[in-house]
């Protein structure tokens, strides 16, 4: 089965990112799978992270564009599934409307995993402006009951990227925020925020604090979209396509917008 990664990253800039995801995917994944990453195009972010860029709920559609694209692009090159590999993001159903194969959201697959994982769980983030988007998804994916909320861990983007070849302060910094968050709001699962922060993670082998479950959001994201690839194959079961918020675009009307708005002379995704 091939799987299309796709981050809001330049990861040709972020060599280390890359490969941390890499050996991530080559672990966890089954035999036989082979996923690719793909970044946005060069050039996106010229003078900021994305983190900087996506602050911005403009920007961040701007950016969201190129996602929309890729999707389409990845069931024209005969992939399999679809998997979108940051947690803020607000396009799921917008991109798995425009494809029969399976799209996978990280914040989605990360939610519905620490619900089955524990009682309360609770979202870290390295950005605190993305705090309201991740309040969003809550609701969004019907997690209302499960979720104690979102704490910030004090980190910014620059000292989680420095950290792939020492990830104690980021390992020690989850853990002290872990713990309270369970001592003073009983939350027994954290989702470890950005995917960034997750590969950091992985790198360290960290899956628990104390008794306290830590997603592996990485894995649960690659582990959601072979489970529905295999479900396709084996079954014939795919995503609903009926209503507003589902139904696809007929392809000769999609092809025009997509003209009209200069959105077919996008560059090729970055791929690593």
């Amino acid at each position: 089965m091939r799987l299309w990664h796709q981050s809001r990253t330049e990861l040709a800039r972020l060599p280390k990112y890359a490969d941390a995801m890499t050996a991530h995917f080559r672990r966890v994944g089954q035999p036989g799978t082979i996923v690719d990453l793909h970044g946005l195009s060069p050039g996106s972010y010229v003078t900021e992270y994305p983190g900087y860029d996506n602050r911005f709920v403009y920007l961040a559609y701007l950016h969201s564009l190129q996602i929309l694209r890729n999707v389409q692009q990845a069931e024209a090159e005969g992939y399999d599934g679809f998997l979108i590999m940051n947690l803020p993001e607000s396009i799921h159903a917008e991109a798995q409307s425009l494809v029969d194969i399976p799209v996978v959201s990280y914040a989605q697959a990360a939610m519905y995993s620490a619900a089955m994982l524990g009682r309360r769980f609770a979202i870290l983030t390295m950005i605190d402006e993305y705090i309201p988007l991740y309040e969003t998804h809550i609701p969004r994916y019907g997690m209302q009951a499960r979720a104690w909320g979102v704490q910030s861990l004090g980190y910014d983007y620059r000292t989680v990227f420095s950290a792939f070849d020492d990830p104690g302060p980021v390992v020690e910094r989850v853990t002290e925020v872990t713990r309270r968050l369970a001592g003073e709001h009983g939350v027994d699962v954290v989702i470890p925020g950005e995917a960034p922060v997750s590969a950091v993670l992985s790198v360290a082998g960290l899956t628990r604090v104390d008794e306290i479950a830590v997603v592996d959001c990485l894995g649960v994201t690659l582990k959601f979209g072979e489970m529905l690839v295999d479900l396709a194959r084996t079954t014939g079961m795919r995503a609903s396509a009926s209503g507003y918020f589902s139904a696809r675009p007929p392809a000769g009307r999609l092809a025009e917008v997509e003209r009209f708005y200069g959105l077919d002379r996008l560059s090729q995704p970055e791929e690593t």
